[in-house]
């Protein structure tokens, strides 16, 4: 990780307007923005680590823990509750064993809520890396994320 991170810091002048640019491009690279490469960061800034710290946690763009390799994002908006989006949500927690805003260990899938996707005429939603599920039942779930075979 080591060569990585000095590879992007290369790129840059050490100037605090860097800071945003260097921390998209590090969690391009990793995946999330890793505490020591953070560390280094500032000090290749001359910035105090809690600076970096509280940029990281002010924009929600940066993820501090790394995430899987798909996103599964549960629809919470109005047209989804009424519809039964709360199951739907529950299904996929029991279906991943983790709750919202967590990543199964394996890194395959991290699980997200939002307000609304906007595609309220099909819910409830949810949204699997890319593609979009409506009409979603915990039937439809089971299938999207089938339990292990014993």
């Amino acid at each position: 990780m080591k060569q990585e991170l000095s590879d992007i810091l290369r790129k840059y002048e050490g100037k605090r307007d860097d800071l945003i640019p260097i921390m998209q491009e590090v969690q391009e690279k990793f995946g999330y923005l890793p505490e020591e490469e953070m560390k280094e960061v500032a000090k290749f800034l001359r910035l105090p680590e809690s600076e970096v710290f509280g940029v990281e946690t002010f924009y929600a763009q940066f993820k501090l823990k790394p995430s899987g390799k798909t996103c599964v994002t549960v629809c919470r908006g109005t047209a989804c509750h009424v519809k039964g989006g709360a199951r739907i949500l529950k299904e996929v927690e029991k279906a991943l064993g983790v709750p919202p805003g967590e990543t199964t260990p394996d890194l395959q899938y991290t699980l997200e809520t939002v307000a609304c996707i906007g595609a309220c005429a099909v819910a409830p939603n949810l949204i699997v890396g890319k593609e979009t599920h409506g009409k979603m039942t915990v039937k439809k779930v089971g299938e999207l994320f089938p339990s292990p075979k014993k």
